[in-house]
């Protein structure tokens, strides 16, 4: 039987006390939070972090650690799911810039969808983000994410505006790596 919360590098993990310090340091990386969300960046406090754990039907958060050291180096989570339509959203973070561009994103990414769709047996998953976050959205198309439309100029940073782009991907396109 495969281990559905481990990948080759990564394992996807609740969230363990003290994580929630790690992610408020996180938080006070203005690029981090411009690139995370559209919202405006503001950074929470440990506390806020802390208590935001929401177990609900349609929310599964879990966080990234390295598999070797179990080093936390991120964040995972669906949400929104709607059970009658077998759908939810993706949302993504690696923290520490060190730690970006080493494929831990993507890696995520396929652990997420198997869960999603092997564990959930959801039909798609969405997500969106931020035009000018290329990284992302190459790992986003690499996991087999399609561009399904785009929001023009939705995004209000440093006195310019971005498109909000929207993709998705379905069960019978992803093709599972591990």
């Amino acid at each position: 039987m495969i281990d559905i919360f481990k990948g080759k590098q990564l394992i996807m993990t609740p969230n363990r006390d003290g994580d929630a310090t790690v992610l408020a340091a996180w938080e006070e990386d203005a690029r981090f939070l411009r690139f995370m969300d559209t919202d405006r960046a503001y950074p929470r406090s440990y506390e806020t972090i802390a208590e935001s754990e929401n177990r609900e039907s349609e929310h599964f958060s879990f966080r990234l650690r390295t598999k070797d050291e179990e080093r936390l180096i991120g964040f995972i989570a669906l949400h929104g799911v709607e059970w009658n339509n077998r759908t939810g959203s993706l949302a993504i973070g690696i923290g520490d810039p060190a730690d970006r561009g080493k494929g831990y994103g993507l890696e995520g990414i396929h652990l997420l969808l198997r869960y999603a769709f092997h564990e959930l047996d959801l039909y798609r998953v969405s997500l969106d983000v931020i035009a000018y976050n290329d990284s992302a959205v190459r790992a986003y198309e690499s996991a087999g994410f399609r561009l399904e439309g785009r929001q023009r100029e939705a995004v209000y940073r440093d006195g310019a505006r971005y498109d909000r782009l929207y993709m998705g991907i379905l069960k019978a396109e992803w093709v599972n790596p591990f």
